[in-house]
């Protein structure tokens, strides 16, 4: 099995270390079009799946038989149906896989473009790139692989504010939930009710009052409305 994975990285594709890629998405025609892509770069040993627990299992039962995948090219969002998934999202398939086989490279291809989202899975989950689908969005794959195969990270250009040093829209996790809430028409009364609910700390209602006075402050807005729009405009909700 070794003998067969040593011939395949050297004959074919550029990018040697990607021998095994595992695509993830739930529509076949996107997956059509990143397997198409992927092959006319010369990788030829790829497999999809449309959920996230099948993808999980199969990298696990690859590292077991000891042809493991190198490469794994997944979505964010994953439409439920009949099935019960305990992985519900590319984002908790991302961030289990990398805490358990930090070595796998994992491409995120998501529609999703929230900086927040994209600072949070390459600098907290370690994923190796995010790609945009769009129009240039099979493009910009071949650019991430690029990337990756050089041990370097990429983020399409219209996201790539996501990564830079610390700005105005550099917010944590906990200012992003009270955001969300807060867009979702909760008040403060109710966004701590919430987050007492929901074990997210601190949850006290003094504490969110002054957190979201220090968003109000630092997006420059007068009122609970212009802080969500200012917000949903930077991205981040």
């Amino acid at each position: 099995m070794k003998q067969n994975r040593a011939k395949d990285l050297k004959q074919g594709s550029p990018y040697n270390m990607f021998s095994k890629v595992l695509i993830a998405d739930d529509l076949n025609s996107i997956t059509s079009g990143v397997l198409n892509t992927l092959k006319a770069e010369g990788l030829h040993q790829i497999e999809s799946v449309h959920y996230c627990d099948d993808a999980y299992l199969k990298i696990k039962a690859a590292i077991r038989e000891g042809n493991p995948y190198d490469l794994l090219i997944t979505d964010l969002s994953f439409k439920a149906d009949h099935r019960e998934q305990h992985l519900r999202s590319g984002e908790d398939l991302a961030q289990t896989l990398k805490k358990e086989h930090p070595e796998l490279c994992i491409i995120v291809y998501s529609i999703e473009d929230r900086f927040q989202k994209v600072r949070t899975l390459i600098k907290k989950h370690n994923v190796n790139a995010y790609v945009c689908k769009g129009r240039n969005g099979l493009d910009e794959i071949k650019k991430a692989l690029q990337a990756v195969s050089r041990g370097e990270s990429y983020v399409s250009p219209q996201l790539a504010g996501a990564l830079r040093p610390k700005t105005t829209m550099e917010i944590n996790d906990y200012d992003v939930e009270l955001l969300k809430q807060l867009a979702n028409g909760l008040n403060q009364d109710e966004i701590s009710a919430y987050f007492k609910e929901h074990n997210i700390k601190p949850s006290s209602l003094s504490t969110i009052e002054k957190h979201l006075q220090k968003l109000r402050t630092r997006f420059l807005a007068k009122n609970a409305t212009q802080l969500v729009a200012n917000a949903k405009d930077l991205g981040l909700i």
